[in-house]
């Protein structure tokens, strides 16, 4: 039998609540990611628990501990225990009686087999009691070691219960899949795709913002291009392509940035405003996504040739999120030219030197106000503010090097304006 070791099952917090749950001939287990990401040597963020006691049992036993219980899914047998501030779902053990694709109705029950069988995928079907011991119902644990992301059953079914596990065959297979994705899984998700127009589109962004998350999401792109499941939740990438996303990955690995999913989907979406204003509208991102999306479509290439000064003044005056996108893309863009461009490493150097001015660039302290330029005769109103923009451009001109007494000696008097 397989048996896993990690800091995370030692904590006394969790033995109690296992124990406690285990107690009078029922039985727990930790299941799913925290089992496979240790057997896997990945980190552990959330713990959940599977159970036989009954939710309204679940709520009486872990406050007979002295914990905090609170019945965020009872309907569907889940409990979420909050310990020293860390919540742990913990949810009976169920068989699914009614699915629609989209939400299922489920009585409660103490069969494991049934409980796996009901899930997803099989390396998501793992239980492990207290003292460590795997329980595999599905052949989970093989699937793990052959990086082998697979349907538990049959996969047409398994999606028609819940047509978002289109999207999370891709995610799966971009965070723990090699090679090529289960055949079986690729002809259900081809014929099944379609179903993926009647998910809400809070969860079809936040399984793609996951997926794009994926230290290298190149090849799940890929294969979701190659069944169109990429068209009908991306319709703006079908004809734009993914090819820059290998180019991307491999500037982020080579340059040390970090993962960046909007940067990624930036990558497979065209720079249309428009477009990308309607994108924002349908998958309803953020505020602070859909902002950075179009500050990207609405920023300019970057110039040929730019002096560091002016490269400064525009960033003072610009989005210099924006600018950082687009000079990243294009630096990622030319780094993968290299070796078939000649020009292509002159770019990457020039490129490179803008982007860590971009990167480190401080908007600098304007010098003067709107009460110095009222001394010099300027009246409160419009006009003031138009005369402040004009220095300010005056001072960025100058590589913000003027004083407060020079640019008030280049403002405008009121006898100037007559």
């Amino acid at each position: 039998m397989t048996r896993i070791s990690a800091d995370w099952l030692k904590n006394e917090t969790l033995q109690a609540l296992l124990a406690a749950l285990s107690d009078g001939g029922e039985e727990a287990r930790v299941v799913g990611g925290a089992v496979r990401n240790t057997l896997m040597d990945r980190p552990v963020t959330d713990i959940d628990i599977a159970t036989t006691t009954l939710p309204e049992e679940t709520i009486r036993r872990a406050e007979a501990i002295g914990l905090k219980a609170v019945p965020t899914g009872i309907e569907h047998g889940t409990i979420t225990v909050v310990a020293d501030g860390r919540p742990y779902e913990v949810t009976t053990l169920r068989r699914d009686i009614e699915t629609d694709g989209r939400h299922a109705v489920v009585t409660f029950g103490r069969d494991w087999q049934a409980d796996a069988e009901r899930r997803d995928f099989t390396i998501n079907a793992l239980y492990a009691d207290a003292k460590g011991d795997v329980l595999d119902l599905v052949g989970g644990v093989a699937d793990i070691e052959r990086g082998n992301l697979r349907f538990i059953g049959d996969a047409e079914q398994r999606i028609l219960e819940d047509r978002l596990r289109i999207l999370r065959f891709f995610r799966f297979f971009a965070w723990y899949g090699t090679g090529r994705p289960e055949a079986d899984g690729l002809r259900a998700v081809t014929r099944l795709r379609d179903g993926l127009t009647e998910l809400s589109a809070e969860r079809v962004w936040n399984e793609m913002r996951k997926l794009l998350a994926a230290p290298d999401p190149s090849r799940a792109l890929l294969w979701m291009r190659q069944t169109r499941a990429l068209t009908v939740v991306l319709p703006e990438s079908e004809k734009w392509g993914i090819d820059e996303i290998h180019g991307l990955v491999a500037a982020e690995q080579a340059r040390g940035w970090m993962p960046d999913a909007m940067l990624r989907l930036m990558a497979i979406v065209p720079p249309d405003p428009a477009r990308l204003s309607e994108l924002s509208r349908r998958l309803k991102l953020a505020n602070q996504e859909r902002d950075r999306l179009l500050g990207f479509a609405n920023e300019p290439p970057p110039p040929e040739e730019e002096t560091e000064r002016t490269l400064r003044a525009r960033l003072y005056f610009g989005n210099r999120q924006a600018s950082e996108d687009v000079l990243r893309l294009a630096l990622a863009k030319a780094q993968a030219k290299v070796g078939q461009d000649l020009a292509a490493l002159d770019r990457v150097a020039k490129l490179s030197a803008r982007l860590e001015i971009t990167e480190t660039f401080v908007p600098p302290r304007f010098p003067i106000s709107g009460d110095g330029l009222k001394q010099r005769g300027h009246a409160a109103g419009p006009h003031l503010g138009q005369e402040i923009d004009r220095l300010k451009r005056i001072w960025a001109e100058s590589g913000f090097s003027l004083t407060a007494d020079e640019l008030l000696a280049k403002s405008s008097t009121a006898e100037d304006r007559n």
